[in-house]
């Protein structure tokens, strides 16, 4: 297969920590401020396609926030204290450290051609901000009065690092992992979560922490209703095997994988030094942003919120939920090995197809079942048929009628006032869409005005136009490559959360400063006179052999 659209960026891609996101806009220390996070995942093997997922939908969300004005705050990092990559590691014969200092490669990789634009990634088995401030939140929630330490046995999945109840299994095996959880019994330091099911519940139904879908508000609204336990929140360092972050005063436990990885968010921000970027990022925040998978809804939703409260810190202000990529149905899984790579499928497709089959295909909160073929087709006709189409037609029209200038319009007619309506209503949708993070709406909603666009083309017919060469007809096709080089703009400017690279390449054809293009209520602003090239071929047809 031929690849198509996809630059790869060297490593290291990220870039020191500054006070606004490095890449998306204009944005002044007087802008609203963002912060948006991925979960940190596991580096007990190589990333796979459900990673991808996550990472691409945080980066438009991240993008659309700093498009919108917004002081944006992006993280993400690696979960490296897991007992699964102890295990993961025994199993190679080498040292926890060998494997995740390896593995962490891999998924700095992916995010990396993935053109994921991160202000920070954060390492939690090695980042200096991460390991104290894991401990000063323990020391924080002891100092509240919500440690106490007990015997414990319970039901434990190595692969979801969580204890589960017995009602929890089905036909006593793991939900997420299908494999029956170890049978658990030592003494564990225990957080009193129950201390705090009235102020979650106020919380969740005020919407003050806004869950989104409502589906999943829902789940969390019921499990905190219908009582919360205390949870286990340490492990004995023999059973962690000496890996991970110690117990502040006690040297032979080990925090619970999750109570510090969940620590990471704010860790990033420095706020146990008092750094500006915990003030501005999360303090006084306007949005406070997790984007999770469902698996792990419960840790974000309810154990992190309960977690701040007792720490006497600000808690999120949305918790953004996504469903899984399958396969025939069952989760994609590094535990269940029916992973799908996503650095081969960069490879093989390119960035931009395999960015805009997550983001445009996917569904944002429910299970999609992946397949190549899906890929392939949506890229084809979306990218290359559709928009390619669009650019390559609109830019060779003006270079060679009007010799690379975009003309001053002629008189408007209705095929011009039909395709303004379209334009407005498309601005409207998308953004209405991406407030509510439904990049797949969003995306369907952008490419509304571009079939619009390819029909107007069509209705106007501007080769006619300049072939019949009087005077209404050379005004009607002034007025016709005027409204084209607006709209394609217009669709270069929606498409940038979600394409950065094509959209930057749209709007350079068409002699464009991506900050600066105006919003859809001024769309022919500053077009007369600007000078256009004829673009290249923007997305190559991905052309799959024939089988034998």
């Amino acid at each position: 297969m031929s690849g198509a659209g996809g630059v790869r960026r060297a490593l290291p891609w990220w870039r020191p920590v500054v006070a606004h996101h490095p890449k998306l806009g204009t944005s002044t220390t007087m802008a609203a401020a963002s912060f948006i996070s991925t979960t940190i995942p596991y580096v007990n093997a190589r990333p796979h396609v459900g990673h991808a997922l996550e990472f691409v939908q945080s980066d438009a969300f991240a993008r659309y926030a700093a498009m919108s004005g917004r002081d944006v705050y992006f993280l993400s990092g690696s979960d490296e204290n897991s007992l699964k990559n102890v295990l993961a590691a025994d199993k190679e014969g080498i040292s926890a450290r060998e494997l995740v200092d390896r593995n962490v490669v891999f998924f700095e990789k992916m995010v990396g051609d993935l053109e994921i634009d991160l202000t920070r990634f954060i390492r939690t088995s090695v980042d200096a901000d991460h390991l104290e401030g894991a401990a000063e939140i323990w020391r924080r929630i002891a100092a509240a009065g919500d440690l106490y330490t007990k015997d414990y046995e319970g039901l434990y999945c190595v692969g979801c690092e969580q204890f589960y109840a017995p009602a929890e299994l089905v036909d006593g095996k793991c939900p997420e992992h299908l494999v029956e959880p170890e049978t658990i019994s030592e003494r564990n330091y225990f957080f009193r979560l129950s201390r705090y099911q009235d102020r979650l519940l106020e919380l969740l139904e005020s919407g003050e922490l806004r869950i989104v879908p409502e589906t999943r508000l829902n789940e969390v609204t019921s499990f905190v209703r219908a009582g919360l336990a205390d949870i286990s929140i340490s492990r004995s360092m023999e059973r962690a095997r000496g890996w991970g972050i110690r117990v502040p005063e006690d040297p032979e436990q080990v925090m619970y994988v999750w109570i510090d990885a969940l620590t990471n968010y704010i860790n990033a921000l420095g706020w146990t030094r008092g750094d500006e970027h915990y003030e501005r990022f999360w303090e006084n925040a306007e949005h406070r942003v997790h984007v999770v998978g469902k698996g792990v809804t419960r840790f974000h939703a309810v154990y992190w919120p309960a977690m701040l409260l007792s720490a006497g810190l600000p808690l999120p202000t949305e918790i953004v939920v996504h469903g899984y990529i399958t396969a025939s149905g069952q989760k994609l899984s590094k535990s269940l090995g029916n992973v799908v790579d996503p650095t081969d499928l960069i490879d093989r497709f390119g960035t931009d197809a395999v960015r805009y089959f997550l983001l445009a295909d996917v569904s944002p909160f429910g299970d999609a079942d992946f397949s190549e073929e899906r890929l392939v087709q949506r890229y084809n006709t979306d990218l290359a048929n559709g928009l390619g189409n669009l650019l390559s037609r609109v830019t060779s029209m003006i270079v060679r009628y009007r010799d690379g200038a975009v003309p001053a319009p002629g008189p408007v007619e209705r095929p011009e006032e039909e395709l303004t309506a379209q334009l407005l209503e498309s601005d409207r949708a998308m953004h209405a869409a991406m407030e509510g993070y439904d990049h797949r709406e969003a995306l369907a909603k952008v490419w509304d005005l571009v079939r619009r666009t390819n029909a107007y083309v069509d209705e106007r017919a501007p080769w006619h136009l300049a072939k019949a060469g009087d005077d209404a007809s050379n005004a009607a096709l002034d007025t016709t490559l005027h409204h084209l080089a607006g709209a394609v703009r217009q669709i270069g400017r929606l498409l940038q959360p979600f394409l950065p690279r094509p959209a930057a390449a749209v709007l350079e054809a068409l002699g464009s400063d991506p900050v600066k293009v105006p919003g859809a209520d001024r769309w022919l602003e500053d077009l007369t006179g600007t000078p256009v090239s004829k673009a290249r071929a923007l997305f190559p047809r991905i052309e799959v052999p024939a089988e034998d």
